[in-house]
């Protein structure tokens, strides 16, 4: 697992220098014609005759021949990833596979926690038929935000209720993941969805019975779950802090405990608003992760107050979008996110596989 891990990674980090490279490249070549075509026509003795003609279809003919060079690079690059992609691909465990790699129909719950999970796939412009896994390590490190707002879908606008459907499905599908990935009892789900628009998407997970409980409806639902979840990471802060894990009250569930939002602001006043930062902020470091399914301009009364919020989740959206920056080069990557295919069984009978594990756990 740790190989292949590195392995994508090394995919990652080869694709964004080969791409770097080509782009550096074909600028030069551009800037050189340009440098060649001013000097054609600061010289007027090259502006009349065909001396100046001369000049520049030699410029442009040598600014084709370094692009075509940059091109030929690239693609010798690109064949070579390709070809290790699609032995890589085959052999990924389950958290780093896609819903259609046959390995999720053999699924068995796992005895140990991975390394780390795929939250979708990355791609360059340059390489529309190559893409390169995005996995991300576990226990999670951020909270995630699947956002709602206004995406392009296949270039034409979304359609709204359309988009916030999606950003639903796409949540369920890494909630699932995650549970799926995880040692039966060792993670634990819970959803705040105030207005029960969520519930045709949640319905894998709610009649699986894989959730820690029924989705939280309303303020007063908003306001018992946050409670709750605040209160574990303060007494899991105390116990860490004085050094006393083991200290936690007889029955405390140790699982890793999952808080998906949808909808948010709706339900929420401002001492939720606040306990939903708290988590944000505090909760990974002892477990508690959360997943906000927001469309960002829904929150704009709350204005500069919710920065820290957003800036302190991973952005990821419902459709393909090229928001995420790579560590070393900072090419803007196209995200797709890690869908089930459309008719496929498989979400179902992965959760009934992980309801079936959590029961025989809980004899």
């Amino acid at each position: 697992e740790e190989r292949l891990y590195n392995q994508v990674w090394g995919m990652f980090e080869d694709l964004a220098r080969t791409v770097a490279a080509y782009r550096s490249a074909v600028d030069f070549a551009d800037s050189r014609m340009e440098k060649e075509l001013d000097q054609v026509l600061s010289d007027p003795r090259s502006r009349i005759g065909g001396q100046g003609d001369e000049a520049r279809e030699a410029a442009r003919a040598k600014h084709t021949q370094l692009v075509d060079q940059a091109r030929a690079a690239l693609d010798r690059d690109l064949a070579q990833l390709a070809a290790e992609a699609e032995v890589v691909e085959p052999a990924l465990p389950m958290a780093y596979a896609r819903w259609d790699n046959p390995v999720w129909h053999g699924y068995r719950a796992p005895m140990e926690i991975p390394m780390a999970l795929r939250l979708g796939d990355l791609r360059l412009p340059e390489t529309e038929n190559l893409s390169i896994p995005m996995l991300v390590r576990l226990p999670l490190e951020r909270g995630l935000w699947v956002d709602s707002g206004r995406t392009s879908l296949d270039g034409t606008l979304a359609d709204s209720d359309q988009l916030r459907r999606l950003a639903m499905d796409t949540a369920v599908a890494h909630a699932a993941r995650l549970l799926a990935v995880y040692p039966a009892g060792e993670f634990s789900v819970h959803v705040i969805d105030p207005a029960g628009t969520g519930a045709s998407s949640l319905a894998p997970l709610t009649q699986s019975g894989v959730l820690a409980g029924p989705p939280a409806a309303g303020a007063a639902g908003v306001t018992d779950v946050l409670s709750r979840l605040t209160q574990r990471v303060d007494l899991v802060q105390m116990a860490m802090r004085g050094g006393a894990a083991d200290s936690l009250p007889p029955g405390f569930d140790t699982a890793e405990q999952l808080l998906i939002v949808n909808d948010f602001p709706h339900g929420f006043d401002d001492r939720a608003v606040t306990r939903l930062r708290y988590l944000a902020d505090e909760g990974p470091a002892v477990g508690v992760h959360l997943m906000m399914v927001a469309d960002r301009e829904d929150a704009a009364a709350y204005g500069p107050l919710l920065d820290p919020l957003w800036r302190s989740l991973l952005r990821i959206t419902p459709v393909p979008d090229d928001h995420l920056a790579d560590p070393w080069v900072g090419h803007a990557w196209t995200y797709e996110p890690s869908l089930v295919p459309a008719n496929s069984q498989v979400l179902q009978q992965v959760l009934a596989q992980v309801a079936a594990a959590r029961r025989s756990w809980n004899r």
